[in-house]
């Protein structure tokens, strides 16, 4: 019998080779060599550098790779970028914080990328095996991460939280995964849509599996009714650390329900639309509501952050390539506007997150006014208000449903955008308009924080004001409908 040998591309994965290749290079220099302890946070965005400069490569010929296992193709290139910028983003608004925590440990910038090839897996797996190892990858390193200040009670508990319901959204994943298997007997996307068109019986269990998958796929996402988890974990985890899950594994999970539904589920196309629209409804409304009442800001960001996953799942209900690439261009704005919004959280809060509430930006803008017009720009965007990018982000998304024939869904769409700027705005009213009475000292960023800021701020004015580029990009970067 010859054997044959599949055929296989380094630089497909090149990416998550040097990302690997400096996670445990940082953890070696951690262990053997003390003297770079305090230059670690600068090795991984170094190592990010080196994998964006390998995912910007341009793709001339997309295919799978790994015996079809892995998809070398524009969709995965746009999503690894979106990782690798909020990974960037993410290490340099930790390189302070990380010290004044003492968290500036080697493991904890490498779980971060650990975390960031797992993402990676995610939006390249062309089968269901090679996505739930991924999502697995990506798991496993943040129920680490969220528990990673030992010292805080709050932080063991969002770890302990967040490991226990996440294995059991894995189960779901996974039983959904094993029913489609045993159906179509493939694990390939496309061979499973091959499968499926062929025979049509038992589509009543095609149909339990495609669900099942999409609940574990929600949980990720944070979607309503499988958020719970968000809040608290959102709330106990360190700031970069929320940072980092708000984004990253959002836009991985949104990755990995185009890849799926699009790729093999297509035939199915009726039932799931209906499923995300209902997801949609539900997130952007239960994600608005509960943060209006929310008085500390870490915790209204998780529900803000909730709210953005039904807006993005409003894109995905369009189930059109014009809805595709709205969301993928909405991940991207979301990517900078959140983590930077984060990162002056992280500056305000100080040293063991002494106060995260909404009073401690009071009068911020007096002791710090370049870091309050920042602060205020990412909160317009994230708002939805022009020029800023998160404007032009919820433009296109719900232009896209509505050309898909959604009114409906884009009304309601519209009302949770409304509601959503009242929380932002109380807290620009709280930066100019209210007065601290514990009068704080001026707070200072460091070199790697302003960096991280002024990159975020130029991308959300550039995204905005010139929006067609990168959606002429994204548009590239489709699945086939």
């Amino acid at each position: 019998m010859d054997i044959v040998i599949p055929s296989i591309s380094f630089s497909a994965i090149m990416p998550e080779l040097v990302l690997l290749a400096v996670g445990i290079l940082i953890l070696l220099l951690d262990v053997f060599s003390e003297k770079h302890s305090g230059k670690l946070a600068y090795i991984a965005v170094g190592g990010v550098a080196t994998a964006l400069f390998f995912a910007m490569t341009p793709i001339t010929d997309p295919s799978t790779t790994f015996a079809g296992l892995y998809s070398a193709d524009r969709f995965t290139q746009f999503f690894k970028v979106i990782f690798l910028i909020g990974t960037g983003l993410t290490l340099l608004i930790s390189e302070k914080y990380a010290k004044e925590n003492n968290i500036n440990h080697g493991e904890y910038y490498s779980l971060i990328l650990f975390a960031t090839v797992g993402m990676m897996f995610m939006a390249g797996g062309a089968d269901l095996i090679t996505i739930f190892m991924g999502v697995e990858l990506m798991s496993i390193c943040l129920y680490i991460l969220a528990g990673y200040t030992r010292a805080r009670m709050a932080s063991n508990e969002a770890s302990m939280k967040y490991f226990l319901l996440g294995a059991f959204a894995s189960g779901f994943l996974l039983y959904g995964m094993g029913l489609i298997y045993g159906i179509t007997g493939q694990t390939k996307l496309v061979k499973i849509a091959g499968a499926i068109s062929a025979n049509s019986d038992n589509m009543m269990v095609l149909v339990i599996g495609a669900g099942l998958m999409i609940v574990g796929f929600a949980f990720k996402l944070a979607a309503v009714p499988f958020h719970q988890w968000t809040p608290d974990v959102y709330q106990g985890a360190p700031i970069p650390v929320t940072a980092f899950m708000s984004s990253g594994p959002k836009a991985a999970a949104l990755a990995a329900i185009l890849r799926v539904l699009v790729e093999a589920m297509n035939f199915i196309q009726v039932d799931w639309i209906m499923w995300v629209s209902v997801l949609a409804i539900m997130t952007m409304t239960v994600g608005n509501i509960a943060a209006l009442v929310q008085s500390d800001i870490k915790r209204m960001l998780a529900f803000s952050s909730i709210s953005h996953a039904g807006y993005a799942l409003v894109g995905v209900s369009a189930a059109t390539s014009d809805g595709v690439s709205a969301v993928m261009f909405y991940m991207l704005v979301y990517t900078f506007m959140n983590i930077a919004a984060f990162g002056i959280l992280a500056l305000v809060a100080k040293a063991n997150e002494q106060n995260t509430s909404i009073d401690a930006f009071k009068g911020l803008f007096r002791t710090n006014p370049v870091l309050a017009a920042v602060m205020t720009i990412m909160l317009f965007s994230l708002a939805g208000i022009p020029p800023m990018g998160g404007f032009m982000a919820k433009f296109y998304i719900f232009m896209s449903a509505v050309n898909a024939g959604h009114l409906g869904l884009v009304l309601v769409a519209v009302i949770n955008s409304a509601i959503g700027a009242y929380y932002y705005i109380k807290v620009i009213v709280a930066i100019y308009f209210q007065e601290n009475p514990e009068k704080p000292e001026p707070v200072k960023a460091g070199p790697s924080l302003v960096f991280a800021l002024l990159v975020s701020v130029i991308a959300v004015f550039v995204l905005g004001l010139m929006p067609d580029c990168y959606l002429t990009i994204a548009g590239k970067a489709l699945l086939p409908f």
